[in-house]
């Protein structure tokens, strides 16, 4: 299934928040970057969706991964049954 709603919290210079995004681009996933350290609104909604404040964290149209590198977004992409493009 292809998802309709992804966004992406990051936080300046977090080299897992690159390699986040790196792996979408080269998916061909499109979504959302909220930078968490620029907009206090995205930071308090990412600690509400994940329950603490690593970043990245990834929300896939409500369905949320928190503090991960790209095997562990890789595994939870094919457990959750998400189409790459």
């Amino acid at each position: 299934m292809k998802p309709n709603n992804v966004r992406l919290f990051i936080k300046t210079f977090c080299p897992w928040c690159v390699k986040a995004e790196k792996w979408l681009d080269q998916h061909g996933v499109s979504y959302e970057t909220l930078d968490v350290l620029e907009d206090d609104a995205a930071m308090t909604e990412m600690v509400k969706l994940s329950n603490q404040d690593y970043a990245p964290v990834i929300d896939v149209d409500g369905k949320i991964l928190a503090d991960f590198g790209p095997d562990e977004l890789e595994e939870w992409w094919k457990e959750q049954g998400f189409d790459k493009k």
